[in-house]
């Protein structure tokens, strides 16, 4: 299993939600280069961004940043989300040198963007599943949908989809554990890939997702709790590789 570090941009500095709101951030860095630096630096294989202020406006705002950060690391697999609601803003982003892009309120709007994105851009997307008691939410979790995740999941199995980010919102930035169970039941219950997001607080949850019920768990994003030191990020990496053997 993957270990992913998450930098959140608002504003162009790297912070973190609590439960996705806006109005609960902490400011970890206004240097988003030296902040991916460092976690490159402690073994990241892959970074996990997210334009936060594009989530709610549907639209990328936070490029500048994102585009600093693939620029000086262009050999590293970067997955971006937030805003990305057409196949120009992936086109622009995978031109940057973006790997993965992550289609989330679009998903859910119109499944079938999925599948023509896919068509478009093969092995680049990724769909971003945020749930509230397993409903999906979208707009930067602004607004709780009343389809379930796993239901809409299924629906991208035929698409070429390379993984689902599932976050459990109610647990994202919290440090309260992540949802080991409803995200292991996700994985078993589809083909593709899951990415765990929202929760991770130390390495007693890292081994958890190891060791869960299920093989399609390939990686989990963490955000809190390596910025405030809860959980050593390389000791996190180790172990899961430790485990994966």
């Amino acid at each position: 299993m993957l270990l992913i570090p998450a930098i959140d941009l608002k504003n162009g500095q790297c912070v973190r939600l609590r439960q996705g709101r806006m109005d609960d951030n902490t400011v970890f860095s206004d240097k988003p280069v030296e902040t991916a630096a460092r976690w490159v630096e402690a073994g990241g294989r892959r970074l996990h961004l997210v334009d936060l202020n594009g989530a709610f406006a549907g639209k990328p705002v936070n490029g500048e940043a994102i585009r600093a950060i693939v620029g000086a690391y262009p050999e590293l697999p970067i997955q971006v989300g937030g805003g990305i609601r057409d196949e120009v803003t992936i086109e622009a982003y995978l031109k940057a040198g973006v790997s993965y892009c992550i289609i989330g309120t679009q998903a859910v709007r119109e499944p079938a963007f999925v599948a023509r994105a896919c068509k478009a851009f093969p092995g680049h997307v990724i769909v971003g599943l945020d749930a509230v008691e397993g409903k999906v939410a979208i707009n930067g979790w602004a607004e709780v949908t009343d389809q379930e995740v796993t239901s809409l999941a299924r629906r991208f199995q035929d698409d070429g989809v390379s993984a689902i980010v599932y976050t459990d919102i109610g647990r994202d930035g919290m440090l309260s554990g992540p949802n080991v169970e409803a995200t292991a039941a996700l994985a078993n219950a589809i083909t593709i890939p899951v990415i765990a997001s929202g929760g991770i607080t130390d390495i007693s949850d890292i081994e958890s997702l190891c060791k869960a019920d299920t093989r399609n768990i390939i990686g989990a994003i963490t955000g809190r709790a390596i910025y405030e030191g809860t959980l050593d990020f390389s000791a996190g990496q180790r172990l899961a590789d430790e485990l994966g053997r």
